[in-house]
């Protein structure tokens, strides 16, 4: 069978709906998952429920946050001003020029923002203003208050976990917390970086899965 790598994005709430589209036309397998950021928790939730069957799950710098409701709610409230605005392009005028100014300073990170921007789809020219207030909201908040579970293993499933240093040691410890026996190959980034650089996230997903 041909080997399918399926990029798994921020798409929480529709975690049933991807295990039903795999069943159908992939016979319930795929060779490898790639979760980016929120993704993480979606790659994580698809491997613990065992409805489909994933050989390579990679989680890409992941932060894993957990929170109990209330908190999650009252985070999703303080950074929905800021996201919004600048995915949708609908109001928060002074939050673009904020974040416009700090991808014209020239300096390292300013390029990491900036290339950050642009794959979320900044400046691509791609209209999301379709997405609604309350769908984002969601898309946060259940991400924050849904257990992903721990010490996740399953027989046939490797989980690699593309971890960046500069995120810090705590996100070392979660990951060992939430998987039982992960791949955890480090790199001196931070988060979400390596998929910013497209040829080496490219090698690192082959190396990863044992395809070079």
């Amino acid at each position: 069978m041909k080997q399918k790598i399926l990029p798994l994005f921020q798409n929480l709430m529709k975690y049933k709906k991807i295990e039903e589209y795999i069943k159908e036309h992939l016979d319930g397998k795929i060779f490898a998952a790639y979760g980016c950021s929120l993704g993480g928790s979606v790659v994580s939730l698809l491997v613990s429920r065992q409805n489909i069957h994933i050989n390579h799950a990679i989680i890409g710098s992941s932060d894993m946050d957990q929170a109990p409701k209330w908190l999650a709610h009252l985070e999703t409230a303080l950074i929905m001003p800021i996201f919004y605005p600048l995915i949708t392009g609908k109001g928060g005028r002074l939050i673009k020029k904020v974040f416009a100014k700090k991808m014209n300073n020239g300096n390292d990170s300013s390029d990491y923002i900036r290339r950050f921007m642009e794959i979320m789809g900044n400046g691509s020219g791609i209209d999301f203003s379709f997405i609604s207030k309350e769908s984002m909201k969601n898309q946060f908040c259940t991400d924050l208050y849904t257990k992903v579970g721990e010490h996740i293993q399953v027989s046939g499933t490797t989980i690699h976990v593309f971890y960046a240093l500069k995120m810090g040691e705590k996100y070392r410890k979660r990951y060992l917390k939430y998987f039982a026996n992960p791949d955890i190959c480090e790199y001196d980034l931070r988060h979400e970086e390596l998929l910013l650089d497209a040829e080496s996230w490219i090698k690192a997903v082959v190396q990863a899965c044992g395809m070079a």
